[in-house]
């Protein structure tokens, strides 16, 4: 007998090639809070947005002209356009300015309720299933991320606005992150991530100023700091991100990113001699085991819950009724043939 649960060949590629992308994307992000924290101390929270943005737009632009991308179609432009605006622009610039007010711990903790919205919004606007398996992963996962907050968070500041600046840097990463899922099914993933970043790099041309008089007094560390930025955890990462979102959900890419947390407590402890404490190394711990529980799949032999839900029929505009067309069925009437005439008799 068939086993009908067992997928595809090509849709378990599929899923390795997205599992892969999303690793190298959650690897990168993890640096860049690294890289963040060296040249956050020498560029404003705008100029650093900025040259992150166009070093990564360079780069991106370059590998579209190698490979002739062109431009996307039109369709896609709304997708991009928002996911430009509020996560390559907007997200970058406050986060920026957020952890400048408040402690790492507590900008962490704020901005990791990011994956929670996006799964609300994709669930409401996407028709994203929520399976229980991704619902108690995201939820072990956020304990975890609730812990790292607690214990980098000691003896640290926290201001109202820094606290409202993380909030408004979560929800403007989710609704980009929702936005930007309708526009990969129109375009490739490289066309979305450069003229996404383009768009954010145009919105932040109004700290240009900012960002000469800051490179002119940067060291060298924080000035390349700033272009690995651009170069790694922007072009590189967010094209792995998007190359990954196109084949999944939204809210399961959303549930991976709580594996950042986790990455950023081992680099800090490896490359800036930052001893993690037990409460921070459980964190991390609960934060990779919840992102392994949102990604795994019931044991073979259960039938699972297929992952995409059909899209709902369009509602009838306003003021006018839904159309119902009726259903003939076949009506088999009786074919009567004719007698046969009666022979004429004989003489």
């Amino acid at each position: 007998m068939m086993n009908m649960t067992r997928p595809a060949p090509t849709t378990r590629r599929a899923e390795l090639s997205a599992a892969g992308a999303a690793t190298v994307t959650v690897g990168l992000w993890a640096s860049a809070f690294v890289s963040i924290r060296s040249a956050g101390e020498a560029y404003s929270p705008g100029a650093l947005a900025l040259g992150r943005l166009l070093a990564g737009a360079i780069v991106l632009g370059a590998v579209c002209l190698v490979r002739r991308e062109g431009w996307p179609p039109r369709s896609a432009w709304r997708g991009i356009a928002i996911s430009g605006l509020l996560w390559f622009g907007f997200y970058m610039v406050v986060l920026n300015w957020g952890e400048q007010q408040v402690d790492a711990g507590t900008a962490a903790l704020v901005v990791n309720i990011g994956p929670i919205l996006i799964a609300l919004l994709g669930s409401r606007l996407l028709g994203d299933a929520m399976p229980p398996r991704l619902l108690a992963g995201m939820g072990v996962s956020f304990a975890g991320a609730v812990a790292v907050g607690l214990s980098m968070s000691g003896g640290g500041g926290s201001s109202v606005l820094g606290v409202v600046l993380c909030l408004l840097a979560a929800v403007a990463y989710a609704a980009g992150v929702v936005a930007q899922k309708p526009a990969l099914g129109r375009a490739s993933a490289l066309q979305v991530t450069t003229f996404g970043c383009l768009v954010g790099a145009v919105a932040c041309l109004p700290f240009a100023g900012q960002l000469v008089q800051d490179a002119a007094d940067a060291p060298a560390s924080a000035t390349l700091n700033m272009v690995y930025l651009g170069v790694f955890p922007t072009a590189l990462a967010f094209t792995t991100w998007a190359y990954a979102l196109a084949r999944t959900t939204a809210s399961r890419m959303g549930a991976t990113t709580y594996a950042v947390p986790a990455l950023v407590v081992l680099m800090s402890w490896l490359f800036l001699d930052e001893v993690p404490g037990l409460l921070t190394l459980a964190g991390g711990a609960l934060c990779l085991a919840g992102v392994a529980v949102s990604r795994s799949r019931p044991r073979a032999g259960r039938t699972a819950a297929p992952e995409h839900t059909p899209e709902p029929l369009p509602e009838p505009a306003a003021g006018h009724e839904p159309v119902y067309e009726p259903v003939y069925e076949p009506v088999y009437e009786p074919v009567y043939e004719p007698a046969p005439a009666p022979a004429p008799e004989q003489a």
